[in-house]
């Protein structure tokens, strides 16, 4: 009687090959949360710097509105001679301003910034590696 490794086909060899599998599949799977976790963190901190744009689009619009329309409009009606006129001038350039950050912000904050797409690359890597040493 040998102690060596059992005869292919065996009970044993058979339990021994879907333990480790179990076992590696196990491991996989926690390593493809941990890095789903990584990823999602990342993409949510974009979602924030993307908010605070939007917010900082807002205060800058206001601020903007409340401070400097008044010096605005009065240095430009002595230019163009007509202070409703000036008024709509500054205000259609400040309007443009908002609206520009507002966009960028908006781009920023994207459901498609949020896809966990490194993730899903390496989970189909993985499952094409496992079926290949499955099948192979």
């Amino acid at each position: 009687m040998s102690n060596g490794p059992p005869p292919p086909g065996s009970p044993t060899s058979i339990q021994s090959l879907v333990g480790d599998a179990l076992r590696e599949t196990n491991e996989l799977a926690r390593k493809e949360i941990a890095l789903f976790r990584a990823e999602m963190a990342s993409n949510v901190r974009s979602l924030f710097i993307g908010l605070a744009c939007l917010v900082g689009a807002a205060v800058f619009a206001v601020v903007s509105l409340l401070v400097l329309i008044g010096a605005f409009v009065k240095w430009l009606a002595t230019i163009v001679g007509s202070e409703w006129l000036s008024a709509l001038i500054v205000g259609g350039v400040l309007l443009v301003i908002a609206i520009g950050m507002a966009l960028w912000g908006r781009s920023a904050m994207s459901l498609s910034t949020l896809a966990p797409t490194r993730t899903t690359r390496q989970v189909r890597q993985d499952a094409r590696a496992l079926s290949e040493r499955v099948s192979g």
